[in-house]
């Protein structure tokens, strides 16, 4: 199945390049109000479910024994840029499980924004695991294994029960067999399983509206959804998209951008999943890609989406080249989701 163009790339009047991809979106009682293209197909979500990550911090009792506030919860479910704030968060978060950034199993990692890049440099330092993306998600895993007694080294394997609470909590929310779904290795070392879109989807749905689950895994959500949409900026950064299009949608909706073109979201109110995939990994588009959705299914933050779903490109001197939007044939596809 050859997936529909999503987002395309135009300059001088003309389509310079396409992305193509799928999507999903899901609703309560699990009911797909929209999809394009495959959205059967096994992809890896990588970051953009590291709020299902970080269910098992909250759940345990964890959060609450080493007195996580919002920041701590958001940055326990970012990709952060490595600045300062972040660092100095992820920090505290291991002190307080009585850890350093010894116990950190992510690697080191140059700082994805530029300006804590220029930062690091400036001060001549060079980059430790508390500046990976990831870190924060790190610290509150080993704070979920402190607090209930085991031994947080090796807590990155598939066999430590720190992933196997993680890999519990996606069989649950997804209802994909994880014995069959492909297996890899994300980037900060963590296992990462392959599921369907429509499966992520539905996964984020239940999750907000706790169809199914008993009293299960929703109380977690809620709290984690309130501190990434009180704290975007400890999700991502300065000039991050993420961050940024939550601050657009004013508190209606939650977003999470995953390597390789993936993007989750929800919007709390409505108990809706959204999970998309750009074909070619790229991320910008998958950008584009979400801001649209989110603007189909919210008029009311349509507007203040704009500047992320048709960006204006520009040159190294700054002139208007080009812009970044949503295809025609997506937009028309949305009209179904937006009547919905």
């Amino acid at each position: 199945m050859t997936n529909p163009v999503l987002v395309e790339v135009l300059r001088g009047g003309i389509v310079e390049s396409q992305h193509r991809g799928a999507v999903c979106v899901v609703g309560p009682g699990t009911r797909v109000m929209f999809e394009a293209g495959d959205v059967e197909r096994d992809v890896y979500p990588r970051s953009a479910i590291k709020l299902f990550q970080a269910l098992p911090l909250v759940e345990s009792g964890a959060a609450d024994a080493f007195g996580f506030d919002n920041a701590a919860l958001a940055l326990a479910c970012a990709s952060h840029n490595g600045e300062r704030r972040h660092v100095a968060q992820a920090k505290a978060m291991l002190a307080a499980s009585n850890c350093d950034h010894d116990n950190l199993e992510c690697g080191p990692q140059k700082p994805m924004g530029s300006d804590a890049l220029w930062d690091l440099a400036a001060g001549q330092e060079m980059p430790t695991a508390l500046h990976n993306n990831c870190s924060g998600k790190h610290a509150g895993m080993i704070a979920t294994a402190v607090h209930l007694g085991e031994d947080p080294t090796g807590y990155v394997a598939l066999e430590h029960p720190v992933q196997q609470r993680i890999r519990t909590v996606l069989s649950d929310l997804t209802d994909a067999d994880l014995n069959v779904a492909p297996c890899g290795i994300d980037g900060c070392s963590v296992p990462t399983w392959a599921l369907p879109l429509r499966n992520m989807a539905s996964g984020i749905s239940r999750l907000i509206t706790g169809e199914g689950l008993g009293a299960r895994h929703k109380p977690a959500a809620d709290r984690l959804i309130a501190a990434c949409i009180t704290e975007p900026e400890m999700t991502s950064g300065a000039g991050r998209r993420c961050g940024q299009i939550i601050r657009a949608a004013g508190g209606d909706a939650y977003v999470k951008v995953g390597a390789e073109g993936v993007y989750c979201g929800a919007i709390p109110a409505l108990g809706i999943g959204i999970a998309l995939k750009i074909d070619d990994g790229g991320t910008r588009a998958a950008e584009v890609a979400v801001s649209s959705v989110l603007g189909a299914i919210l008029p009311t933050v349509a507007d203040a989406l704009t500047p992320y779903r048709n960006v204006t490109l520009k040159n190294w001197r700054g002139f208007d080249v080009g812009e970044l939007q949503p295809s025609a044939e997506f937009l028309s596809m949305l009209e179904d989701v937006e009547a919905s």
